[in-house]
């Protein structure tokens, strides 16, 4: 078994022998002894830069609604072309949707901004939606829900998890997976690993690091598919 699986029969054993002591009196100090199995966090899995563009750029064939398509492409066409997270998205008022050219002022973790770049076909994405926009006032939310509040967070998951069955696209297709996307593809394109972590918003170089083993992955399978056998 990996060390995943040891850490929760451990934590099992342990609740176990809390609830003895508390119902029954029965202590055991051993079990105090026992170290936990070191974890590590699987790499994060990105989509290829197909199945990545198609659930930002055709997101909006889950809606009938006009608005709705704009909202959503905006909203996908963002996590994937500015690495953000889906509460980073869905946090963005109207009024923050910077001028031509500038960055995009993002609150991440522990409140920290970082400034993003945002393309041309974000920003296209962005002005559309807004164009449909029931009340673009500045301190509007940038994406709403049908209900004029705040997109949930669960809505936005629950559309593109029904997106990439209709169209065939991986089961790790998430917002989270765009994000992944997005530092994966600027990896292989050459970015420097601190410059990711910035637009990322990593507090640990460590972090970012993660990449490093989902690009070297990716050249394998490229090596596998590729490599003249024989």
């Amino acid at each position: 078994h990996g060390n995943a699986t040891r850490a929760r029969h451990l934590s099992a054993v342990r609740s176990f022998f809390r609830w003895l002591a508390r119902h029954h009196g029965i202590t055991n100090a051993q079990v105090r002894l026992l170290a936990t199995p070191t974890v590590r966090r699987p790499a994060p899995r990105a989509l290829s830069v197909e199945h990545a563009r198609a659930a930002a750029e055709d997101i909006g064939a889950m809606s009938d609604a006009a608005a709705q398509q704009a909202r959503d492409v905006a909203l996908f066409t963002l996590l994937y072309g500015s690495g953000l997270r889906i509460a980073e998205a869905l946090a963005l008022n109207v009024g923050d949707v910077p001028g031509a050219d500038a960055p995009l002022r993002v609150v991440g973790k522990g409140a920290k901004e970082r400034l993003v770049p945002v393309l041309p076909a974000a920003r296209e994405a962005i002005a559309t939606w807004l164009r449909l926009h029931p009340r673009p006032t500045p301190e509007a939310p940038l994406f709403l829900g049908v209900r004029g509040g705040r997109l949930d967070p669960a809505v936005a998951q629950r559309t593109l998890r029904d997106f990439r069955r209709l169209a065939g696209l991986p089961e790790h297709a998430t917002p989270h997976a765009l994000r992944h996307s997005f530092a994966t593809h600027l990896l292989a394109g050459g970015a420097d690993l601190r410059a990711i972590q910035e637009l990322l918003g990593h507090a640990s170089l460590s972090t970012t690091q993660r990449y490093t083993a989902v690009d070297t992955a990716r050249l394998v399978e490229v090596w596998r598919a590729t490599h003249p056998r024989g």
